[in-house]
């Protein structure tokens, strides 16, 4: 009697400490994704909430965006650009040219004349426009008389400049007829044009890769709802993610670059993070025949886990760019950051209630030949069998590739964007070439000095000697109170000209000291120099933090130094051939672009922490694998073998993913987009297929029990993470 009730009471006692009947205690991911089960209805109203509510705001996003930004908070140029804006009646960078150009004879005659004047009329009745300047002979009126440039002072901050752009350009064009055509250009204009050609490439690669992501998906899982669900998850990102950023712009300016990087980013990761999870829950349920809660407690310990720390290090990554000094940069950043937020939350709380909710109904719309339950991949599994025995040859093999590959990124130049980044029917790039032809190469670069009145006379002498400079327009008094003069310089070479760095360089060291070089053109130079002091930085920052969150997540310094430094080969692979094919133009005709004879200045600092954060996600997933298994065996061949069986096929599918999402957003549009898809679609390849898939288990092979070895005074250092389940 007394041993029926103590079996009682210790049966009491079991279910009332595991009320779920897991079995064991779970972690604090697992805990998560138990109560996400007990309590769904709080769960789903929170994100349709969540979705619904920023989704209201998310079709504003490419209206409300801000299309400027480009520039090095602090420089010499930008002080130029505010003082122009405030004290000679917006004269600035950021000011509207408008071209009208007459094919048949003087512009400032007949027809021409009247177009001239609806020009004006429509710029004078913009209230974001200040002065308008009409064409000046010798200054803005060409000597043969067939082109005049109308200037619309920018009576607003750059971003705002931009929208004026958007909203008049199209009015503006529509004067054109009768012989006479009329282009706006400038800046802002460049930045309307460019945006609007983005947009039309980001919408039509979006229409290619979500297809064709959807059939790999379904490749990889067999089963048409389980492969829809990372899709559906990366969406609920998406839609939260762009309302978001539309909030957020009414309180700082965010660039619509920040929409684009984004949307590509949370594709690719919210896949990846899906997939793990996915894959891991058909085969806690399906393949152990666990409860539903015991699969949900079991998959988010684990690869939950991975997930989290993977995220983690993105964030981690992505924010080493806020090193950098220019509002698009930081916003950019600042976009990606939040989608990944977002996608991570979804992956981490929504996707597990979808789990739960679906259960087996997650393997519908099935394959015939795929085994819902397998998790150990047979054919991986014989892949790490293959390295283990040979793990030199294929070590040394895919270092030759990568070296190969990596080599031409030596001689690698960088530069801002020329005009060439835009579609030659573009009205700023008609424009901008109609000024070249009548005022000289220079023209569109013109630069700006802003000097005390004082020095106005030795800061026209200085510009009028110097060698890089074609002509000097007469000093122009501040409109407002201040003692300021500006002086605008025509220089003898086109703005992307390498030259036209040297002449400024120069022009600012010969100036008086009041003087100060700005413009358009100087804007992106000093840009340029901003991101070429910033890079080293955000790099060793990168490598720095991603060292760490490694060896946090495996207490293991060895390999996750070796894992830190295999992702800086691919990152160096994917820069060479990024030099091969936008600096020397190999494969230009087939993919639709005109070589610049350079890399675009932003791609180095910003891709090395983008390809940096998927290299590292990949790592995160084998490695966080293989300490699973190292974990509970304690061999370091099952630890490589099996890290390769359970997650070679999840990294492969993912790579897959990653790559077809990146490499359509090289089909189409202008130039950069092209740069991001190439640069960042040949580094996953390399990283996924041959770096994480090849090397680094080669790496597991020869370090052996010594990759997982850690001094114990760094034991006691780090928070306690394990990867093993039960």
């Amino acid at each position: 009697m007394t041993s029926t009730a103590t079996r009682r009471h210790a049966a009491h006692r079991s279910t009332a400490s595991d009320p779920d009947g897991l079995g064991h205690r779970p972690g604090p991911l697992g805990r998560l994704g138990v109560w996400v089960t007990h309590h769904r209805r709080l769960t789903a109203v929170v994100w349709l909430l969540l979705i619904v509510g920023l989704g209201a705001f998310a079709p504003q996003v490419e209206a409300n965006l801000s299309g400027a930004g480009w520039q090095a908070d602090g420089s010499e140029s930008v002080a130029v650009q505010e003082l122009a804006t405030e004290s000679f009646g917006g004269n600035a960078s950021s000011a509207i040219q408008v071209v009208v150009h007459s094919t048949d004879g003087p512009v400032t005659e007949g027809r021409g004349q009247q177009v001239i004047d609806e020009v004006t009329a429509v710029l004078d009745a913009e209230p974001r426009i200040a002065d308008v300047i009409a064409p000046q002979p010798g200054a803005s009126l060409s000597q043969d008389g067939s082109t005049a440039v109308v200037l619309a002072g920018a009576g607003a901050d750059p971003n705002e400049m931009v929208r004026v752009a958007d909203d008049l350009k199209g009015e503006l064009e529509a004067l054109s007829g009768d012989g006479i055509e009329v282009n706006p250009t400038g800046a802002s204009l460049l930045w309307s044009d460019f945006n609007e050609a983005n947009l039309e490439a980001m919408l039509k690669s979006e229409m290619v890769s979500w297809p064709v992501t959807l059939a790999i998906l379904v490749l990889a899982f067999g089963a048409l709802v389980a492969a829809g669900l990372p899709l559906i998850l990366t969406l609920a990102g998406l839609v939260a993610s762009a309302g978001s950023l539309v909030l957020i712009n009414e309180l700082v300016p965010v660039s619509i670059w920040a929409m684009n990087f984004a949307m590509m980013f949370a594709l690719a990761l919210g896949i990846d993070y899906a997939l793990f999870l996915v894959v891991r829950f058909r085969a806690a349920r399906m393949g152990h025949h666990e409860t539903p809660r015991q699969a949900i407690a079991e998959t988010m310990d684990t690869a939950g886990k991975a997930v989290l720390l993977s995220g983690l290090t993105v964030l981690v990554s992505l924010s080493a760019v806020m090193l950098v000094p220019s509002p698009s940069f930081r916003s950019m950043a600042g976009g990606i950051i939040l989608a990944v937020v977002f996608v991570l939350a979804a992956t981490l709380t929504l996707l597990p209630l979808v789990l739960f909710v679906l259960d087996h109904r997650i393997n519908k719309l099935a394959l015939k030949w795929v085994h819902t339950g397998e998790h150990r991949s047979a054919r991986f599994a014989a892949w790490g069998e293959r390295l283990w025995k040979r793990p030199v040859a294929f070590g040394l093999a895919s270092v030759v590739v990568l070296l190969v590959l990596a080599a031409p990124v030596l001689g690698l130049r960088t530069a801002m964007p020329s005009i060439q980044v835009l579609p030659e029917d573009a009205s700023a790039r008609v424009g901008y070439d109609q000024v070249k032809e009548s005022f000289g190469d220079g023209a569109p670069g013109t630069l700006q000095v802003v000097a005390d009145r004082a020095d106005a006379e030795a800061s026209y002498d200085v510009l009028s000697a110097d060698p890089g400079i074609a002509g000097v327009m007469p000093a122009q008094p501040a409109a407002d109170d201040s003692d300021l003069v500006l002086l605008q310089a025509v220089p003898d070479v086109d703005p992307s000209d390498p030259a036209l760095g040297a002449t400024v360089d120069r022009l600012r060291s010969d100036l008086p000291a009041s003087a100060l070089v700005g413009g358009a053109a100087v804007e992106n130079l000093d840009l340029k120099t901003q991101l070429d002091e910033s890079t080293p930085l955000v790099i060793g920052v990168v490598l720095a933090l991603g060292f760490l969150l490694l060896l946090v997540a495996l207490q293991a310094p060895l390999i996750s130094l070796l894992g830190t430094l295999a992702s800086l080969l691919s990152t160096a692979a994917a820069f060479g051939v990024a030099r091969l094919v936008f600096q020397e133009g190999i494969g230009a005709d087939l993919l639709g672009f005109e070589p610049q004879g350079f890399l675009d200045a932003w791609a180095p600092v910003f891709f090395f922490a983008m390809i940096f954060a998927i290299a590292m996600d990949y790592t995160v997933f084998l490695l966080a694998s293989a300490k699973e298994h190292y974990e509970k065996s304690g061999d370091p061949r099952e630890a490589m073998v099996g890290s390769l069986a359970h997650s070679g096929r999840v990294i492969f599918a993912a790579g897959a993913v990653m790559v077809a999402v990146f490499f359509t957003f090289a089909l189409s549009g202008p130039l950069p987009p092209k740069e991001m898809g190439i640069v960042l679609g040949v580094a996953v390849l390399l990283d996924a297929f041959l770096v994480r898939l090849v090397l680094l288990p080669v790496m597991l092979r020869l370090t052996g029990r010594a990759a997982w070895w850690s001094p114990r005074w760094l034991t006691r250092v780090l928070p306690r993470i394990t990867f093993s389940h039960g």
